[in-house]
């Protein structure tokens, strides 16, 4: 049986689309753009409404030049001064509430990396909003789905803010096309240095061993095969964010079939040997 909508629930459902704007928090480094962001502009394009993306950096015109190509976008607000080196959330959120105040945006949100999670919070706090972190999908302008326990439940939040504030899980949205794009670029609202507190250095340390963190095919790979591994809390958090994960466990209440995309209920040792010689013939 199909229920129609009510009258004023399609008004209401036109008229958020129809005032929709967001603000995306661009994550780089002066002369690269973090790949994280291109995920988070994919994000914004789905809440539907105008995206516009904010720049802030010591000498960051190249990012904002790359921004303008990137499919999607509007608006690309440009803001470069020293204090801006090091991305500190102290510094950068004035920034972000003149923006808001100057444009009036329904939705601010970056990417859900270290980035992201210290800088977002501190915004939520100053409009005195509740934010809603990691998300992994969309399917209103105000309801986002999300994870929790370490990954094994998905939460469904409706969110009545003013302003909505989240993070972006990158894995879970492809990356927005990088050409394409004709968006216009213009200088971001100034503000008065905080200086309570200054980016000193940093010093990266050289190792043989790829960077877990960094390393997309550890903790992310596109594709993630658990064979005879029955999924605890621990080794959900580490591998959830894969974008395939296949499972083969001949108990089939274990664990890891809650968050696999394709799983095979047998004896491993069985099994592996046929999926070993089909892909020799491929």
């Amino acid at each position: 049986m199909f229920r129609a909508a009510a009258p004023g629930q399609l008004r209401r459902a036109a008229s958020l689309l129809r005032f929709q704007s967001t603000l995306v928090i661009a994550e780089h480094a002066n002369d690269s753009l973090a790949p994280i962001t291109l995920n988070t502009i994919t994000a914004a394009t789905r809440l539907g409404g105008e995206v516009s993306c904010l720049v802030a950096g010591t000498k960051c015109d190249k990012v904002a030049q790359d921004l303008c190509k990137v499919a999607g976008i509007a608006k690309v607000l440009v803001a470069q001064h020293d204090v801006y080196k090091g991305l500190l959330p102290e510094e950068l959120t004035p920034l972000i509430l003149a923006t808001q105040k100057q444009f009036n945006y329904t939705h601010i949100c970056a990417g859900a990396s270290a980035f992201g999670k210290n800088l977002l919070p501190r915004v939520a706090a100053k409009l005195e909003v509740a934010p809603i972190s990691d998300i992994i999908a969309i399917k209103s302008p105000d309801t986002f789905v999300r994870t929790i326990y370490a990954g094994n439940a998905l939460c469904t939040v409706k969110c009545d803010e003013k302003v909505k504030v989240f993070s972006v899980r990158g894995t879970s949205f492809e990356a927005a096309e990088t050409s394409g794009g004709s968006a216009s670029s213009e200088k971001a609202s100034s503000t008065s240095p905080v200086e309570i507190s200054e980016w000193l250095d940093q010093k990266l340390t050289k190792s043989d061993r790829p960077e877990l963190t960094g390393a997309k095919v550890v903790v992310s790979g596109e594709l993630y095969i658990a064979v005879g591994i029955s999924g605890a809390i621990q080794h959900l958090a580490g591998m959830k964010d894969s974008k395939t994960i296949v499972a083969i466990n001949k108990d089939p209440e274990a664990p890891i079939f809650q968050v696999a995309d394709y799983g095979i209920v047998a004896d491993l040792f069985k099994v592996v040997p046929e999926m070993t010689e089909i892909l020799k013939k491929k």
